[in-house]
């Protein structure tokens, strides 16, 4: 797609973003605001409800919380890394884990960014406006 979207300082490329949260409210919020600044957004609640999508969705980006129930977030990176549906997609990890180990743990997944709760709307947008 070549749809554009006001973003706070500029234009920025519509992107299929699949948001990927166990809380429904959190991903509820995110998908609204991600939707607002132009984006197409589908949202997953768990690791293999989102691998079972990425093929038919082709996402550009996944925003994956790393706590998820039984799959965590690092598996499903893991696996995503795999498939070609999402083998170059942007990775952002969004999570409240935070700590070295963490963010270590991400890259060593697959995550391209580690980014942690809240995260300000300014980082998210410079991360999805990079070509």
């Amino acid at each position: 797609m070549n749809i554009t979207a006001e973003a706070s300082g500029g234009a920025a490329q519509c992107r299929r973003i699949l948001l990927v949260d166990d809380s429904a409210d959190a991903a509820l919020a995110m998908s609204m605001l991600l939707e607002a600044l132009g984006h197409e957004v589908r949202t997953e609640h768990d690791g293999p409800r989102a691998l079972a999508s990425i093929d038919d969705f082709k996402p550009d980006v996944v925003v994956l919380d790393i706590g998820l129930p039984g799959m965590n977030g690092f598996d499903v990176a893991r696996e995503m890394r795999k498939r070609d549906a999402t083998r170059s997609a942007l990775l952002l990890a969004l999570t409240g884990w935070g700590s070295d180990a963490d963010r270590q743990s991400a890259f060593d997944a697959g995550f391209d960014h580690h980014l942690t709760k809240p995260v300000t709307i300014g980082d998210l947008e410079a991360l999805l406006a990079r070509p």
